[in-house]
């Protein structure tokens, strides 16, 4: 068992309560309107150090361990729309990890120090329409004149790409092919040349914002680039890394409270003479989902483990995101299944689950790629 102290878990409590207290008695308005306070949220979730909990205090962060990260992710993963935990991980763990690790220190007090306190949004924009999973086929252009790259090309499906302040963009640098020649850039959305040129309409996580980007000549200085020019490939696998390990964690909360709430149902719904949780099947269907969530969880907490150490978790990640996918695929239509027609219902959470539960096995890496990264590992 993973190490939790008194500390751990007396923070664990702290973000529960933040859950039930500013989010979830506003998510049906938010996914109603798809889109959420993100600024307002942010701001009240910076003051009390959530958004930066494992950086450097020296630009506002917690100095924390990893499994404070692991617990604010789990807690987040529990609110009742899991769009919210998206907005929040790409702040904490998608569009900041390499500026903390590369950036200069004029980059890091900038943009790094005040998207720590909350006063500011960011996005990761990575994905083009002909590049997803295939990064190293990304596109977007950034063109040195003088002290300044000009950037053109556009991104899609950015999430917190209406709301943000600052975008850490993948763009290609120079003219070498492949993963070769691309460079993480800082790009202020103020920026002239920046725009949204859509908000898109998703199936789930619909109150947390996702766009399409485009870039017409925009400028921004030379020294916005995060670490070392052409490198920006390397330093996005890194970024992965935390993006896919966060997900995990957050996913295991929202699975575990999915089944307990169903359980509870079970308890409660009276058919064929009984509550429906004495039918044996049912039962041994929720006990296998348990299990299978159990194993997960532990593995997730191997992999955190593991990163505490200093260890490469690829392997971690990788298998941790496809097994987690699958299993919130599972969990999401059982859930739903078990209420029957009352689940089918917009009114009920599991509708909603079963939504927000599918970008798993797509964002961040879809499952056919982890299931290639794992090949490649074995030498297949």
């Amino acid at each position: 068992m993973v190490a939790f102290t008194e500390e751990h878990q007396a923070f664990r409590k702290t973000v529960r309560a933040v859950v039930e207290r500013e989010i979830d008695p506003y998510v049906d308005a938010w996914e109603r309107d798809g889109r959420m306070p993100t600024h307002e949220l942010f701001g009240k979730l910076g003051e009390l150090g959530f958004l930066g909990l494992e950086y450097d205090p020296a630009y506002g962060g917690g100095g924390a361990d990893h499994l404070f990260s692991v617990v604010l992710a789990e807690e987040i993963g529990r609110a009742d729309a899991a769009g919210v935990g998206m907005a929040i991980a790409v702040q904490t763990d998608m569009a900041t990890p390499s500026l903390h690790r590369y950036g200069s220190e004029e980059l890091k007090q900038t943009y790094l120090t005040p998207a720590i306190r909350g006063e500011i949004v960011t996005a990761i924009a990575v994905t083009e329409p002909d590049a997803g999973s295939d990064v190293a086929g990304l596109k977007t252009r950034a063109v040195r004149d003088g002290d300044h790259w000009v950037i053109h090309g556009s991104k899609l499906y950015i999430t917190n790409g209406v709301e943000a302040d600052w975008l850490c963009l993948l763009a290609r640098t120079s003219d070498e092919g492949g993963a070769r020649g691309i460079s993480q850039i800082v790009v202020p959305t103020d920026t002239p040349g920046v725009s949204v040129s859509r908000k898109l309409d998703k199936l789930g996580n619909r109150c947390s914002d996702t766009a399409e980007l485009a870039f017409d000549g925009a400028r921004v200085p030379i020294a916005n680039t995060i670490g070392r020019e052409g490198r920006g490939f390397q330093q996005q696998m890194s970024q992965f890394q935390n993006e896919r390990m966060v997900a995990c964690y957050g996913r295991v909360g929202a699975c575990e409270r999915a089944l307990d709430r169903t359980a509870a149902y079970l308890r409660t719904r009276e058919a064929f003479g009984g509550p429906l949780i004495k039918n044996q099947y049912l039962s041994y269907q929720l006990a296998d989902l348990y299990a299978r969530l159990d194993m997960c969880r532990h593995y997730n907490y191997a992999c955190a483990e593991a990163y505490m150490r200093g260890e490469d978790t690829s392997r971690f990640a990788t298998i941790a995101k496809l097994a987690i996918g699958r299993l919130c695929e599972d969990v999401a239509r059982t859930c739903l299944q078990y209420h029957g027609g009352l689940g089918y219902m917009e009114e009920t959470w599991t509708a909603r689950f079963l939504r927000d539960m599918r970008i798993t096995s797509i964002g961040g890496g879809a499952d056919e790629v982890m299931l290639q990264v794992i090949a490649k590992m074995h030498g297949m």
